[in-house]
């Protein structure tokens, strides 16, 4: 049994939070409280990392989230790049706020392109895919991490 399901089974661990790090957003996915199921919650608009770090920190606590889940933005041929960097300067951020979580990063090459065509399968607007893929690639991210401990 992994780490994570043992937790789960001895009831000392809370939802699981997926982020999508960007440059001007972070999506936002949590998990049910069966750890089974990731639902997107929102995009974090970008302002300062003083301001982003406080929205986050209220919607983990709200979440009582206690593991965090980065998307880790390979390229596509396995190697970390620029991208990656990004994610971990922010994630080393987030540790300040969030001291006692469980940081983990999980491959999320092509989870965006899979949020867009899920989106565009179901007929949402281009202005309106704008708006929620960030929140959709999180939860791609989240379900994927999810998936993967059963």
């Amino acid at each position: 049994m992994t780490d994570t399901m043992n937790m789960i089974a001895t009831g000392g661990t809370k939802r699981i939070m997926g982020l999508d790090v960007g440059d001007r957003t972070v999506g936002i996915a949590v998990s049910d409280a069966l750890m089974m199921t990731a639902q997107g919650v929102t995009t974090i608009r970008r302002m300062t990392m003083e301001k982003d770090l406080a929205t986050l920190k209220g919607l983990i606590d709200e979440y009582e989230t206690n593991t965090l889940v980065f998307g880790w933005p390979k390229n596509m041929n396995g190697t970390e790049g620029e991208r990656c960097e990004i994610v971990k300067s922010f994630s080393d951020e987030v540790k300040k706020i969030a001291p006692n979580a469980k940081m983990i990063f999980w491959d999320e090459r092509l989870s965006t392109v899979a949020a867009a065509k899920s989106l565009i399968a179901a007929d949402v607007s281009r202005r309106k895919r704008k708006k929620v893929i960030d929140k959709m690639a999180a939860v791609f991210i989240l379900q994927g991490y999810l998936n993967s401990l059963v």
